[in-house]
């Protein structure tokens, strides 16, 4: 009788074993599911965010370009000195970081974008001093004289 209640514990232990290892991959699967779920989930949130931010920066950007557009039509020449500048100088930017770009040459005066340059200076002198008279634009290829409202 010894050798059958030994051969009844070695197949329950088996049948025991085979639900455990049943039972882990049910678990397992159920964890995987769930994972996957959570990812997908976080993807979708994720993008949702991104839209967002996106939808912002395009009112922004729509906001800043309406802005420039009145001054511009009023003909304040500062808004054009400022609208023309950023936009060079965010050219020059994503040109100068570009990954391939090894030798920069340039169609441009260096005294255009130093007076570009300056421009920008004014508008903020003006604008952070309360303000004074307009600028007119300088002359293209011809760097203002000292003293000149050019």
């Amino acid at each position: 009788m010894g050798r059958q209640m030994k051969a009844e514990r070695e197949k329950r232990a088996t049948i025991l074993e085979a639900e455990g290892r049943r039972q882990a991959a049910i678990l397992k699967a159920e964890g995987e599911k769930q994972a996957q779920v959570l990812e997908a989930e976080g993807r979708r949130e994720a993008a949702f965010r991104d839209a967002e931010a996106r939808e912002r920066a395009a009112e922004a950007e729509a906001k800043a370009t309406q802005l420039v557009s009145d001054a511009i039509a009023s003909g304040n020449v500062q808004a054009i000195n400022y609208f023309v500048a950023n936009n060079y100088i965010e050219a020059l930017g994503k040109i100068a970081t570009s990954p391939n770009q090894k030798v920069l040459m340039l169609p441009v005066e260096a005294a255009s974008v130093i007076g570009s340059i300056g421009g920008i200076a004014e508008i903020a002198r003006e604008t952070f001093s309360g303000g004074a008279s307009p600028r007119t634009v300088p002359t293209p290829g011809r760097p203002p004289s000292v003293g000149s409202t050019e």
